[in-house]
């Protein structure tokens, strides 16, 4: 373990390649006897912007703790294909295994064959209490409280409201805006939910869209990293001046630029950096030594044009 710390102290932060179908990151030189651990992490939406610091977390982690991990999972959300990926994953004699759970039941039953063959399995992102050993994950419907508790001065009853979700079918999402809901309860708000797709540039057209067919919309609470920066789009493209408020979730530059010029009033950062880094620690530990994992919370830190310079910075950077 001398020599692992020593590594901590020289390790060499990596870029993340773009992600491919099965993307390898980064392994380390060998530490003294052992010899390096293969761990694959599963997720959906596997080519969204927002899993970047995810992976220099991975490939950070991978580096430090002497593993090669793979990044592979689904182009957008289809549960049975994401369950399949996990259980070829099983099936492949890797060391252990990281699963975005998006669903509260789709990954029970390849959570339990992973611990019936004694193969380490853990959640990150997102949680489905099951056989996984850990999460390190947001607590999900409490930043969606926290999310509509921050928007709610600037808010008025009876306001008509659209809440964004980039998929369908995501429990995250979908907590996170009960959460929002919630939080907004005793406004009696007009709520239109919309699903805008996966991209920045797919978002800023499907909101743009709602926003004409309803111009009385005041404002935009997002789920998601690209509605969140595609609603920012499209108010700074065409409805400057409109007054539309507009919150939500997850960081991009494009996000903080927003929040700077006062385009977007804030977003909730939920760390995805460790969400990537310390599965790969507790993979490793529990491998290894038998060191079983723990939970983390990941957080809901609320980002405002105050804290938006400081944390373009880190963005750039890769690690928010």
């Amino acid at each position: 373990m001398k020599t692992i710390w020593k590594l901590l102290l020289a390790v060499c932060l990596s870029a993340v390649a773009n992600p491919g179908h099965a993307e390898t990151l980064p392994v380390s030189a060998k530490t003294a006897g052992e010899q390096p651990l293969r761990f694959i992490f599963v997720t959906t939406c596997k080519d969204e912007a927002f899993f970047n610091p995810v992976k220099k977390g991975i490939a950070d982690a991978a580096l430090l703790m002497n593993a090669k991990c793979e990044w592979t999972g689904t182009e957008d959300v289809d549960l049975p294909a994401q369950a399949i990926m996990v259980e070829a994953a099983i099936n492949s004699g890797c060391d252990g295994i990281a699963v975005d759970m998006i669903d509260p039941k789709a990954f029970n039953a390849v959570a339990a064959l992973a611990e019936k063959k004694g193969i380490p399995l853990v959640s990150f992102n997102t949680d489905a209490p099951n056989a996984r050993l850990s999460t390190v994950a947001q607590n999900l419907y409490e930043a969606g409280v926290t999310a509509g508790q921050t928007a709610a001065g600037a808010i008025k009853s009876g306001s008509q409201i659209l809440i964004t979700k980039h998929s369908a079918g995501v429990s995250a999402l979908d907590d996170r805006a009960r959460g929002i809901q919630d939080a907004l309860k005793k406004k009696k708000l007009k709520v239109t939910i919309l699903i805008t797709g996966t991209t920045a540039k797919q978002a800023a057209e499907k909101v743009t869209a709602a926003l004409k067919e309803k111009p009385g919309i005041s404002a935009v609470l997002a789920t998601g990293q690209a509605d969140t920066e595609g609603a920012g789009l499209a108010v700074e493209q065409g409805f400057q001046g409109k007054n539309i408020y507009i919150g939500g979730f997850d960081l991009s530059s494009e996000t903080l630029r927003l929040i700077q010029a006062g385009v977007i009033s804030f977003t909730i950062d939920q760390q995805p950096y460790i969400q990537g880094f310390y599965p790969v620690i507790q993979l490793a530990l529990m491998s290894r030594y038998g060191i079983r994992p723990s939970s983390m919370d990941a957080g809901a830190a609320v980002i405002t044009k105050a804290t938006a310079g400081s944390v373009a910075k880190l963005c750039e950077q890769g690690y928010r």
